[in-house]
């Protein structure tokens, strides 16, 4: 097994107005408009962005994922090279960029005055950016030491850029920014993956932090681990878990939020609570829902009071369910048949609602709308990108063009160049130097983070690595 690849998957979450009025009934149906790299021109002849990728997913049922993943028990899978089976048509730097997906919780956010609010919406942020994990169950390339990935959305008032920072261990760096000043977002991500023998789970290390200038604050927090069930047999389901802490380090606010387990029966699948309270202690809100879906904030009292009525109701039923016996421990862990709605507490306010997916999704890797986008080449985008931009890699090209033999051996040839590179730095004695990220310390935690450096936007590429 060749220890140079890292294998991880994104713990790493569409385009949403503002009222986030949205149902799932209302997913829009594909018309079939595109042209045949699935890009959409509107009537006038202006480009717009795709809505579907050139070609569908290909089929894995030809493949043995047993007859590879069980080399493989006991083992670190950092240091396996995984084939491209298990891949999706992205770059880990596009698949983090997803964070960005509902931009405009952090623009509402600047709107309000209430610091209890803003945190309010701001942890709506964080459940939404990962919410596009949902049903994402390929794998994203590992990034190439050196790659990067630009993401400028005018129309969402921002842009992003990420750089693959270190190989050993992976470690991927990103800053977005408002166009008008409003915010920055940055992080670090170094996710650490472990396989159990039937389910992989992704521990996402790193720091997001958030940076809202009007208000001179600054938040801070992880995200959840993230797990992916039935690698072996059955069918592949994700779930997230864990506590994810959002500290306002102006105010002394804080938000809990708690992703709960599936459980024996299910029930918590998928689910968010959680709690705000001020620099005294004091619950000011309870936030609940799911992070497949959306999320709702109301008062503690009236919160407390549906739980108790709702725990009264329910004890009659306790008794029969404790009463049924799981599958056997060698069986696939079956996703709960579970309906993905969450009844509103009379009293609640809707903070955040997953847009719909396209209705071809499930074709398309389950791609959000969002997604679809990341890797397209717009007219002109070319000639002003730098050369390490993910968009250019010839193997995530050759996938998303459907060409899967052509992918394989174009990421074999880029995982032996790396290595060769590698290997003539060691022999010369030379360090890797990154371009746009410097190792620093966060100025909000006193921890070690990757600081942008800035100037990317200047469009001075030179003499950056040939990775490609």
């Amino acid at each position: 097994m060749n220890s140079e690849e890292e294998f991880y998957d994104a713990e790493t979450g569409l385009e949403s107005d503002d009222s986030c009025e949205v149902s799932f009934k209302d997913a829009p149906v594909y018309e079939g408009k595109q042209t045949s790299n699935g890009r959409m021109h509107s009537e006038n002849g202006v480009w717009e962005r795709r809505t579907t990728l050139p070609a569908p997913m290909f089929s894995r049922n030809d493949f043995s994922i047993w007859g590879f993943l069980k080399k493989c028990i006991g083992m670190e899978l950092s240091k396996i090279t995984m084939p491209i089976v298990f891949n999706e048509p992205l770059s880990f730097l596009q698949r983090i960029s997803e964070y960005m997906e509902h931009t405009y919780l952090i623009h509402k956010a600047c709107t309000l005055s209430d610091s209890i609010e803003r945190m309010q919406v701001v942890a709506a942020f964080a459940v939404s950016a990962v919410a596009s994990q949902w049903d994402r169950t390929g794998k994203p390339f590992n990034p190439l030491l050196g790659e990067t990935f630009e993401l400028t959305r005018e129309d969402e008032g921002y842009r992003l850029i990420s750089e693959q920072v270190s190989h050993h261990p992976p470690i991927s760096a990103f800053y977005a920014e408002s166009l008008s000043q409003d915010f920055v977002f940055h992080g670090s991500i170094y996710p650490k993956l472990k396989f159990w023998g039937k389910s992989v789970e992704a521990e996402p290390k790193g720091i997001m932090t958030l940076e809202l200038s009007k208000h001179k604050e600054a938040y801070t927090w992880t995200n959840p681990m993230c797990c992916v069930h039935n690698v072996i047999l059955g069918k592949l389901w994700i779930e997230q878990y864990g506590t994810v802490e959002i500290v306002n380090h102006s105010t002394g606010d804080k938000c809990v939020l708690n992703f709960k387990p599936c459980g024996m029966f299910g029930k918590e699948l998928h689910r968010v609570e959680g709690y705000i309270q001020d620099k005294s202690k004091k619950k000011r809100r309870i936030i609940y829902g799911k992070w497949t879906e959306c999320l709702y904030t109301i008062e503690p009292k009236v919160y407390e009071a549906n739980k108790k009525a709702e725990k009264k109701s329910g004890d009659s039923k306790k008794h029969k369910q404790e009463q049924k016996t799981g599958g056997s421990a060698d069986d696939a862990d079956e996703m709960p048949d579970v309906q993905e709605t969450v009844t509103m507490i009379p009293g609640s306010t809707l903070l955040w609602r997953i847009a719909p997916r396209p209705a071809h999704s499930a074709q398309m890797y389950n791609f959000t709308s969002f997604a679809m986008t990341l890797n397209e080449l717009s007219p002109g985008m070319e000639e002003v990108l730098p050369p390490t931009d993910c968009r250019l890699r010839p193997d995530i090209r050759a996938m998303e063009n459907g060409d899967m033999d052509t992918a394989s051996l174009e990421k074999e040839r880029l995982e032996e160049k790396q290595r060769a590179a590698r290997r003539e730095r060691a022999k010369d004695e030379e360090d890797w130097s990154t371009r746009w990220f410097h190792q620093g310390t966060n100025p909000h935690l006193g921890s070690s983070d990757w600081i942008y450096q800035g100037g990317y936007f200047d469009r001075k590429y030179s003499d950056l690595p040939d990775i490609y």
